[in-house]
């Protein structure tokens, strides 16, 4: 099944991919990688997840937030290859979350992005990851995700 057949088995429909809210660009292929800008957790109103982990939100609303995250990168993805059918792999993604000190449960939190490029992907979805505190993250946000495809 191709990744496009597997998004519509999922009924998961991406949104569009968020312009950059700084000087650089959301998305930018060398060779066979591309490379994806942080993406913040915009909700399905175009609202962004904002809080502090452990003391404004919870593990699980997290986990939603980096799984939003992890939509607006294959939205990126899909933009500049233009069909996710292109994507060979997901090399590595690395996850910041806005946390508390005494919030250890990062890993956690961005296994959100991790289980949904994984679902979508399928194997093709597996990849290295790095899961970082942040004392705070751009405009607030809960969770900001990055990563690396090969196509």
């Amino acid at each position: 099944m191709s990744t496009e057949e597997n998004l519509k088995k999922l009924n998961i429909k991406l949104p569009n991919a968020p312009d950059p809210v700084g000087s650089y660009v959301a998305s930018r292929k060398t060779g066979n990688l591309v490379f994806i800008s942080g993406q913040v957790p915009f909700d399905e109103k175009g609202n962004i997840i904002k809080g502090k982990l452990g003391k404004d939100l919870n593990l699980e609303e997290g986990q939603k937030a980096a799984s939003l995250c992890a939509l607006n990168i294959l939205a990126q993805l899909k933009k500049i290859c233009g069909n996710l059918d292109q994507v060979k792999g997901c090399v590595k993604i690395t996850g910041y979350v806005n946390s508390l000190d005494s919030f250890i449960d990062q890993p956690k939190v961005i296994n959100g992005a991790s289980v949904l490029i994984s679902k979508v992907l399928g194997d093709k979805g597996k990849h290295a990851r790095a899961a970082i505190s942040a004392n705070s993250l751009p405009l607030g946000a809960a969770v900001e995700v990055e990563a690396i495809f090969e196509i």
